[in-house]
């Protein structure tokens, strides 16, 4: 048979019938490389009869723990058998350290398989001898041939397997180098047709671009069944699992993990640990709690409001949205009548936190009110409420959890929506209803 060739697009994997200095599909530049694909013999394969929904039989009791609670947490309560999912992260973020403790927990009463891709056996072995793992069916192979990880799999039948990373597995039968569109594609899709013709739970772990996606097409997002990411600061301990995409749970659970000498750590309580360190009595800094998924998490907003030596004064944010915090400074101004035109304003989530509900918001505008009139807020006081443009304070869902997360945590009282506040009772905390920005900025200043 023939060999053909073709010209496929490294950043969208769009294919083209000839060389182009420029994709026509995503614009990028010297992105188009000559693919030369090797003819490979069709055999015949039975075809799976169809089957009625009723007649398929599972279980939730399927699931297989990790016995890392903020990992089954984020994957919807365990492993599913068959699922194929995907973690990214920036480089050194711990993604190998996480899997490789997962193996280790998981090979107590099961087979498992680590295929590296970047290490050798006595490297990945080096690592696990310093995290303290001694699994007694661990099995590791270092290896980038799709067509040897494959025939691997199918002889020792693991429940479970890692591969480490998708960017250095190739297929011999494309010409192109391991991490490139057509490799990535290719050999995701034969570890797709394994988990589901063979039964194991595959994890992937793939790297990101400077830009913050994951490495290889957009397609590969498509394929798996579940997308994790692993965020947080290279230089700071405390990292965050978060789902962005999941077929069998939910998408807005989280996993706090803490990197120490021995491995990564699950954080029991993480509103404590994004607690630690707060100022006492310090202007700019005040606490609101915000839902992630099923779990309320109290965090830190801190505002610094400064006089600006630039004619177009700066606002800068971390973990709060860029356009939502300009738009609550332009509250304070209008509604408050504070003078912001010549101070710059920086907003930060302590702790890498984002936060993307409007439950946030009146904490925002206290803090940077408490910043600019250089007042700070009372002590033991969480403040929770979303913002609107007339200045009024709108209610939130799932209130009475919020407010018992922060009883829980030793605070005395809660700044929150009129409405919300005549909703709760008998609970061990004091409510101050608020109905407009103003009003909660006076009850919560000193």
């Amino acid at each position: 048979m023939k060999e053909k060739k073709r010209f496929v697009c490294q950043q969208c994997g769009s294919v083209a019938l000839k060389w182009m200095g420029r994709c026509p599909e995503c614009g990028s530049w010297n992105s188009i490389v000559e693919e030369i694909i090797h003819p490979v013999e069709k055999t015949a394969s039975c075809s799976k009869k169809p089957q009625l929904m009723d007649e398929v039989i599972y279980s939730e009791e399927e699931r297989t723990t990790t016995y890392i609670k903020e990992l089954d947490r984020v994957l919807g309560g365990g492993i599913v058998p068959g699922s194929l999912v995907l973690l990214g992260g920036d480089p050194g973020i711990g993604k190998s350290t996480l899997m490789l403790q997962a193996c280790g927990f998981l090979s107590r009463d099961k087979k498992v398989l680590y295929v590296s891709g970047e290490e050798s056996a006595k490297q990945v072995k080096l690592r696990a001898s310093r995290l303290g793992i001694a699994g007694r069916q661990l099995y590791i192979l270092a290896e980038n041939d799709i067509n040897n990880i494959e025939a691997a799999v199918r002889e020792l039948k693991p429940p479970v397997v890692v591969i480490d990373s998708i960017q250095t597995i190739y297929s011999p039968e494309l010409e192109s180098g391991p991490g490139s569109v057509s490799q990535i594609r290719e050999s995701t899709v034969r570890l797709m047709r394994l988990s589901k013709e063979a039964g194991p739970a595959i994890f992937i772990v793939g790297h990101v671009t400077k830009e913050g996606n994951l490495a290889g097409p957009k397609l590969l997002e498509h394929m798996v069944d579940c997308v994790l990411y692993f965020e947080g600061e290279r230089y700071h301990s405390y990292r965050i699992l978060r789902a962005v995409k999941n077929r069998f749970g939910s998408t807005n659970e989280i996993g706090i993990f803490e990197m120490r000498d021995r491995g990564l750590s699950e954080v029991e309580s993480p509103s404590k640990y994004l607690l630690a360190g707060k100022p006492r009595e310090t202007a700019g800094s005040a606490v609101a709690c915000i839902l992630e998924g099923t779990r309320p998490l109290l965090v830190e907003v801190q505002a610094l409001v400064s006089d600006s030596g630039f004619n177009i004064p700066r606002r800068q944010t971390s973990g709060v949205d860029y356009n939502r915090a300009v738009l609550l400074i332009a509250v304070l101004e209008k509604k408050l009548g504070y003078a912001m035109g010549h101070e710059d304003v920086y907003i930060n989530i302590v702790g890498g936190i984002k936060i993307e509900e409007p439950a946030a918001d009146l904490a925002v505008e206290v803090a940077v009110a408490s910043s600019f009139k250089n007042r700070p807020v009372r002590e033991n006081v969480v403040i929770i409420g979303e913002v609107g443009l007339a200045g009024e304070v709108r209610s939130v869902s799932f209130m009475e959890k919020r407010v018992q997360e922060a009883a829980k945590l030793g605070f005395t009282e809660a700044i929150i929506p009129y409405e919300n506040a005549a909703e709760l009772e008998g609970l061990k905390i004091k409510i101050e209803g608020v109905r407009t920005v103003k009003e909660a900025v006076e009850v919560a200043l000193i």
